[in-house]
């Protein structure tokens, strides 16, 4: 068995770059503007930092027969992540489509004409989520879609907006099913039976993303 240090060095350490990155691009610029905020940038994107971690993993194979132990690992990550990287690929192509399409026109005819306030992004947002599956692109399309509609939503303040991007956060979260790719690492990492899955882990996923906007929508009574 290794030793603590090199077992939790494959996870701590892209945590750790990536978190000094944030620091170093902190407006104060702790560390400068010298080669050593560049090495720290670069150290710090996330699929450097995540080959760092790959590469100290490496220091765990021991014994004999180190590079077939290597070539099962490699043939077992691929395997399980090969269908997650291809359904998150197609979500992320749909939400290109959507973004590309007339639909912000639509949105801005329709929905900033029925006073909803807050419940527009978490509705887009939700509508999107639920439709292609990914959480980031149903989040980075609706805040495209949102901004020309904040004036009219009367959501175009400072605090507006703040609570305009939760209630996109919110939305981002209903609902995880067969084309989200975190449903598929949930029950195939956790090996709960795709019914299962369902019966669970999708209204979880609901229950929790409309008790995210109940909780903005409270907060924005009171401060908007």
């Amino acid at each position: 068995m290794p030793n603590t240090f090199l077992a939790f060095l494959p996870i701590l350490a892209p945590i750790l770059l990536i978190c000094i990155a944030s620091i170093a691009n902190l407006p104060a610029l702790p560390f400068g503007e010298s080669g050593l905020y560049a090495a720290i940038i670069f150290l710090g994107t996330p699929v450097i930092a995540l080959a760092v971690g790959l590469i100290a993993a490496l220091f765990l194979l021991r014994g004999k027969g180190k590079l077939e132990m290597f070539g099962e690992r490699v043939n077992e990550g691929i395997r399980i992540s090969a269908p997650i990287l291809l359904i998150t690929a197609s979500g992320a192509a749909f939400g290109a489509i959507l973004a590309a399409s007339d639909l912000t026109d639509f949105l801005g005819t329709t929905l900033s004409t029925l006073c909803l306030g807050l419940a527009v992004p978490f509705l887009i947002s939700a509508a999107l989520k639920t439709a292609q599956g990914s959480s980031t692109v149903a989040m980075v399309t609706t805040s495209v879609l949102l901004l020309p509609l904040l004036p009219a939503l009367g959501l175009d303040s400072d605090l507006g907006k703040v609570l305009s991007m939760l209630a996109i956060g919110a939305g981002a979260m209903v609902v995880s099913h067969a084309n989200d790719s975190f449903f598929w690492v949930v029950s195939q990492l956790s090996r709960i039976p795709v019914a299962t899955a369902y019966r669970t882990l999708t209204p979880a996923t609901a229950i929790q993303g409309v008790a995210g906007f109940a909780a903005v929508w409270v907060i924005g009574l009171i401060v908007l």
